[in-house]
């Protein structure tokens, strides 16, 4: 049995022999004044390197072949202390063969893989011949995350249509807090159907892991899926239940969404599923004073609105209603509980599917209206608040409404959200405020834009 203790020593000596090059080939033991400058200094993260995630993950390859090396030593030990007993033992090859697989080339595999996915930093070709590494490379294991933000050159060599070499996928900077839930999500096989957890995407998307990577499997349907309804009747009439994949909700279909069941799944915008009531809202006179209706807000500026964005909680009601008056809308939603975005499409308007963490993809002065109702109440933290209205500022053309409908917060706190709100000095149209409770008021609006010649 010397041969075995031969063979194991070998293998020691190959697994060291590998780890020392591949340090060695990024010039870890050479006098390199990059290297050195960028990991023997003070600081985690380097202009281009995240240092703390490469060593990290280095950290991570040493340990797995210190623990393949551990436990061949350990082998090795074992059968110097029993030699006569070897001698007398006759293993099979097939015993043989099952050790060397489950004790030798699969560890040594496993830390072979993972030594190859570190990507040490690398002089790029450009003008400054700077020492930068592709960010959060380092922090993902599975493959496919990483080759989903590491950056695609141009085949051709030349500059894209976007004046670059490469493209860049992008992901939210929280979902490196989130490495388990993400490898959860990227984990599954190319080219076949994706788990059903757009759930767990929701989730990673509210918590700040936004935008989301892309994903090469395919998105499940409802295996019963019928044709929409015509647009002419798609609009006021719940759509088919069989058109919804309900295996997240409580519910199983549209009736069992009904405000009046206590275990519908959800709590915000109870109603909206209930065509009767939600034919009546804007377009109905109320004794509140809070609530305008659309033909009032679109005689302000007869004919100048025409594209839009409702920011809210809700099944499309408001688009469907300026629908009616020649108006396109786009609606933000979330399944918070219930198919809000299938409710939407299947009525035949447009779902933004959007978090409030993200920047509103609309280039700069491009929308005649923005709404919002429902979802961004007292709750919210001004500062979060504040970049959410400047952004509004930003798509919304001169001239434009920014409709602030039934915004409520504690009593105590109005001063501060009105002036959030008019900070940005626009023109009031309407501007009302009634009380919801003895603590509680509303606050409804209807502010222009001014124009900037700046």
């Amino acid at each position: 049995m010397g041969w075995i203790q031969i063979i194991l020593g070998l293998l020691v000596i190959i697994v060291s022999i590998s780890s020392l090059s591949r340090f060695y080939s990024a010039g870890f033991f050479l006098h390199n004044d990059d290297i050195c400058r960028h990991f023997y200094g003070f600081k985690d993260v380097y202009e281009g390197i995240d240092v703390r995630a490469l060593t990290a993950r280095v950290e991570e390859v040493l340990n797995k072949m210190e623990r393949l090396q551990d436990k061949l030593e350990s082998t090795v030990q074992q059968m110097e202390k029993s030699k006569e007993d070897l001698h007398k033992t006759h293993i099979s090859r097939f015993e043989y063969k099952k050790f060397l697989e489950d004790e030798v080339i699969r560890p040594l595999y496993s830390a072979h893989i993972a030594l190859r996915q570190i990507r040490l930093p690398r002089i790029e070709e450009n003008e400054n011949g700077t020492l930068i590494e592709h960010p959060l490379i380092n922090n993902f294991v599975i493959e496919e995350i990483r080759k989903y933000i590491s950056p695609k050159e141009n085949r051709v060599g030349k500059t894209n249509i976007y004046g670059t070499r490469k493209i860049y996928n992008t992901i939210g900077h929280a979902c490196v807090v989130m490495k388990k839930e993400l490898e959860e999500y990227m984990e599954y096989d190319i080219g076949s159907y994706c788990k059903d957890d757009w759930n767990l995407a929701q989730k990673l998307m509210i918590h700040g892991c936004d935008p989301l990577p892309r994903r090469r499997c395919l998105t499940r349907a409802s295996k019963l899926y019928l044709n929409p309804y015509a647009i002419n009747e798609s609009l006021w009439r719940i759509p088919d239940g069989r058109n919804v994949r309900w295996s997240n909700y409580q519910c199983r279909n549209f009736e069992c969404l009904s405000s009046k069941n206590p275990r519908r799944g959800y709590s915000k915008c109870t109603g909206c599923f209930e065509m009767e009531k939600e034919k009546l809202k804007w377009v109905t006179n109320t004794s509140f004073a809070i609530d305008f209706l659309i033909k009032d807000v679109l005689q302000i500026k007869p004919g100048e609105i025409r594209i839009g964005l409702d920011f809210g909680v809700g099944t499309g009601t408001f688009a469907a209603r300026m629908r009616e008056q020649n108006v396109t809308i786009v609606s933000t939603a979330l399944n918070l509980g219930a198919p809000f975005n299938e409710m939407i499409a299947l009525r035949g308007l447009i779902p933004l599917y959007a978090t409030l963490n993200q920047r509103l993809p609309f280039f700069d002065n491009t929308l005649d209206l923005i709404h919002t109702a429902g979802f961004m109440d007292g709750w919210i933290d001004l500062q979060l608040m504040d970049f959410i209205l400047f952004d509004w500022d930003r798509i919304l053309r001169p001239g434009g409404l920014l409709w602030i409908d039934r915004f409520f917060c504690q009593r105590k706190d109005l001063d501060d959200y009105m002036y959030m709100f008019l900070q940005f000095r626009y023109r009031k149209h309407k501007w009302s405020i009634a009380p919801k409770s003895k603590d509680e008021v509303y606050l409804s609006a209807l502010l222009e834009k001014p124009p900037r010649s700046l």
